[in-house]
Parts: structure tokens; C-alpha cells; sequence
């Protein structure tokens, strides 16, 4: 069995209602994505504190799946005429053949060494180092594998500078990984925040299943506390906005660590932060930056 796939490069003032449109008329599903995904456009649409949103992106990639014998062409030309979009939007169709999904997935993740003592290991592997730290993590609705660089450059951080007892706080939390790792490597308590609810109901499950105790948060449900360790793997445009509530979060002599900056926002970053921290230099990974600082 095959399908049909769809991609539409759509503008904000249209790309919600062209959705809606195709599944009006018989598409199987439909998502959107950032087209700007992974440049220095890169849009935050959800609700940082501080930061403004939109409903959906500037620059949007309108994706839908259709049965193998619909007329896709026609379906796409039938909703633009509906919506009044005069000229058709850049698009491509494929054909999906049918595949195994879930053995296709975990093909795709293999164990990922972060250090000599740490591994990320998804469930349906056996641990290469029994005698690592091993955090078991799947692939799942949240950010935070391991497989990313920024993901990885804060686990070496963490790895390389935790002493044990430290407080951290994880905003941005995702999967949970970065408080997960925190605990397994010692620290005296993990807290994680997300803006997605999902976030939080996946970091729970993971720092279940590895056994460990990090709670978890959505922002309005975190306390005003101050921590020895503030990690924030995020996007640029966040962490503009949350400098201050960061800072704020970091005790007197603490650390805090950001990535999810590309390494030509590395300057930048560091001329806001430079208010409150002493930072060292970036380190670097694949075109992504990790920054670390001291609290002044």
C-alpha cells in the first residue's frame, strides 16, 4: 500500500486555513512546520514569558497525506480557488510506500556516546557500557535525544562540571534529559520547566524510568527559587527574551549554561548575558554553540 504526500510552502496569512481546506477535502492528515527551521529566522510561536507569538510562522511547510488515488493537483488548486490564493503556491507530490514505521524509527537511534562515563540508550537496545551512566530515552513528542548537538554540548557541560549536591533548574526541558542526566550524575535535585504540557508529562515518564527523582513543571506552576545550576537549551530568540528571568533563577557564584544557538548568535547572546554573568568561551559543534557563565 502507498500514499500521497503533499508539501505547500504557505504564508501566514493563509497557511492555517489551507489547512483546513485539505482536510475539508479528504486529506488524511495535515501538519505544519517552520519553514525557517534551523536558521537564523527560526520563529517562536508558543508562549515564552516575554517573548511575542503569532498563531503560526512567517514561512510555513503545509504537509498532508492523501490516499493513493486522490487527485492531489486538483484538490490543491480547488482549495486555493476557495481561499482566493490567485497564484499556487510552490509544492511538491511523493509517493510514500508503505514501510515498517517502527523498525524504520529505531534504525534511525543507536546508543550515543556523550562522554567516557555517559550514554543515551533507547529501550529497545542493550547498553554498549553496563557500567556507564546510561539514560534510557526514546524518541518521542519532546525535544532532547541526544542526537542534536546543543543537546549534546550541555550533557558534556553537565558531565563535565557537576560536583554532586547542586540544585539545577532545566528550562526548556523537553524530553527531561538535561535533569535527568543531572541527577544521574549527582546533583542534589533537578527541577525541569516547558511551556508544552506534553514536555512536562514526557519528562515525568522518563525520570520514571530511569529511576530517578526531577520534577517537572509548566512555567506558571514554577516556584521563585534561585539554583546553583540554570541550563537552558532553547532557541535565540527565547533566551533574548527570558535574560533576565534566567539570571534571575541563577544564585550569586552559579552557573548557567544556553545552547540552541547558532554559532553566528553567539556574540550576541553573550552581549546580553555579559550583564550578569562572566562567560567563558563558546564552544562549538556542528555549527551550534554552547555558552556557560559565572554569576556575578
Amino acid at each position: 500500500m502507498s500514499w500521497l504526500t503533499l508539501q505547500v510552502q504557505a504564508a501566514a496569512d493563509y497557511a492555517e486555513a489551507l489547512s483546513e481546506a485539505l482536510l475539508a477535502r479528504g486529506a488524511l492528515s495535515v501538519d505544519m512546520l517552520d519553514a525557517d527551521a534551523d536558521t537564523p529566522d527560526e520563529q517562536a510561536i508558543f508562549g515564552e514569558p516575554g517573548e511575542p507569538t503569532s498563531a503560526v510562522w512567517q514561512h510555513n511547510l503545509v504537509n498532508a497525506l492523501f490516499e493513493s488515488d486522490a487527485d492531489v493537483a486538483g484538490i490543491l488548486q480547488a482549495c486555493c480557488d476557495e481561499l482566493g490564493i490567485t497564484t499556487l503556491p510552490q509544492h511538491r507530490i511523493e509517493t510514500l510506500e508503505e514501510s515498517d514505521w517502527v523498525r524504520l524509527t529505531q534504525a534511525q537511534f543507536d546508543p550515543i556516546r556523550i562522554s567516557d562515563r555517559l550514554w543515551i540508550v533507547p529501550t529497545w537496545h542493550t547498553p554498549s557500557d553496563p557500567a556507564a551512566i546510561n539514560i534510557a530515552l526514546d524518541p518521542g513528542l519532546a525535544f532532547g535525544t541526544g542526537s542534536h548537538p546543543t543537546t549534546r554540548l550541555c550533557l558534556r557541560w553537565l558531565d563535565n562540571n557537576l560536583q554532586g549536591g547542586e540544585s539545577v533548574l532545566d528550562y526548556g526541558c523537553g524530553s527531561g534529559i538535561l535533569a535527568i542526566a543531572a541527577m544521574k550524575l549527582d546533583a542534589g535535585s533537578a527541577i525541569g520547566v516547558d511551556v508544552d504540557a506534553q514536555a512536562v508529562i514526557a519528562s515525568r515518564d522518563n525520570a520514571l524510568a530511569n529511576q530517578v527523582h526531577a520534577d517537572f513543571f509548566l512555567p506558571d506552576g514554577m516556584a521563585l527559587a534561585q539554583y546553583d545550576v540554570v541550563v537552558a537549551n532553547i532557541l535565540t530568540n527565547p533566551l533574548r527574551a527570558l535574560a533576565p528571568l534566567l539570571a534571575g533563577a541563577t544564585r550569586s557564584g552559579g552557573r548557567i549554561v544556553l545552547s540552541g544557538i547558532l554559532a553566528e548568535q553567539a556574540d550576541e547572546v553573550m552581549r546580553i548575558y555579559a550583564q550578569w554573568f562572566d562567560l567563558a568561551p563558546a564552544v562549538l559543534e556542528d555549527g551550534w554553540c554552547c555558552l556557560s557563565g559565572v554569576k556575578k
